[in-house]
């Protein structure tokens, strides 16, 4: 019996690919941030942005309503094989996200009065942008590629 639960929890983590694990991760960080604009942007501009005028909150929770439709977009990949010609446009959106949120943060980083916890922010975008170019040039990885049926080149 207990052979058996061990050989069946063996089969499931052998299920769960990497790619999955890179879109939740994306999922989780992008849907935080995202709610956090949506429903609370006079509290998270004012605190990054000194001075943020109350005029222009809006533009924050446009931001956020973007970062949660790129979750959703994710979160709906999520058990598709990503990577190489598999998922294209979702790995290409989200490198290009990721990689771009990541310069900007470490450019603002540079300026004086930087808030020490965007620099959080700035790391798991730059995290997620690697992960996501490694998908687009490499392909998908050996274990997502057998857990899902593909051939490799």
């Amino acid at each position: 019996m207990v052979c058996r639960l061990q050989a069946e929890s063996h089969s499931f983590l052998k299920t769960i690919v990497t790619s999955t694990l890179i879109s939740r991760a994306s999922v989780a960080v992008l849907l935080v941030a995202g709610l956090m604009l949506l429903f609370a942007p006079e509290i998270v501009l004012s605190r990054l942005i000194a001075g943020y005028p109350a005029a222009g909150l809006w533009l924050g929770q446009v931001l956020g309503a973007a970062w949660l439709g790129v979750a959703a977009l994710n979160w709906l990949n999520r058990s598709a094989v990503l990577g190489g010609i598999y998922g294209r446009p979702t790995v290409m959106g989200n490198l290009i996200l990721h990689f771009i949120s990541a310069l900007v943060i470490l450019k603002a980083a540079q300026r004086a009065g930087f808030p020490g916890m965007l620099c959080l922010l700035a790391a798991s975008a730059a995290v997620l942008a690697i992960a996501y170019g490694v998908l687009l040039l490499r392909g998908p990885f050996a274990a997502d590629a057998s857990a899902q049926g593909v051939r490799q080149a």
